[in-house]
């Protein structure tokens, strides 16, 4: 059952990752728009620039899960890459305990500022004014997909100590 888990996780996490990179094509697009419409046509489009911010903030949260399955993160390489395997797993194990932490804390703010921004109907002030929603409830679906990534990490650490490496 835990193998299933970790491969059904590892899966939607490459899928969000492979979205991710496609909107970097999305934002370079919209921002040659904004270029070329301001620049060349004199007629500038309001919603080109936070429309990238957006794509980018986007790109970020939907990064996330992917980064953290293929362990891509910083990590401080000074004491761990002179560890032997099973140190390094040990390692790994106490630091996610630390990142889940971390991980739960964004997500309980997250979901009160996605709370907060459907009761209100939040908007951002600018010309454009687009809804905040979508982007916050962006937020919390990949928040929620990296504490789940984090529990498939931590079930791989623990089974390649065992010695029965989880592929």
């Amino acid at each position: 059952m835990i193998k299933t888990y970790v491969r059904w996780v590892d899966a939607i996490s490459e899928k969000v990752g492979a979205v991710a990179m496609a909107l970097i094509v999305v934002m370079i697009g919209v921002l040659l728009l904004d270029a070329v419409t301001r620049n060349v046509i004199r007629m500038p489009l309001h919603w080109c620039i936070e429309f990238a911010q957006f794509t980018l903030a986007a790109y970020y949260f939907m990064g996330g899960p992917v980064t953290l399955k293929n362990e891509n993160h910083v990590r401080m390489d000074l004491i761990y890459s002179h560890l032997s395997s099973r140190g390094r797993h040990w390692v790994d194990l106490v630091t996610m305990v630390c990142l889940m932490f971390y991980l739960m804390v964004l997500l309980i703010g997250s979901i009160s500022s996605l709370n907060y921004a459907i009761a209100t109907n939040e908007t951002r002030f600018s010309i454009w004014n687009p809804s905040m929603i979508p982007i916050k409830a962006l937020m919390v679906a990949c928040l929620v997909l990296m504490v789940l990534q984090t529990v498939s990490l931590a079930f791989k650490h623990v089974y390649a100590l065992k010695g029965e490496p989880i592929t």
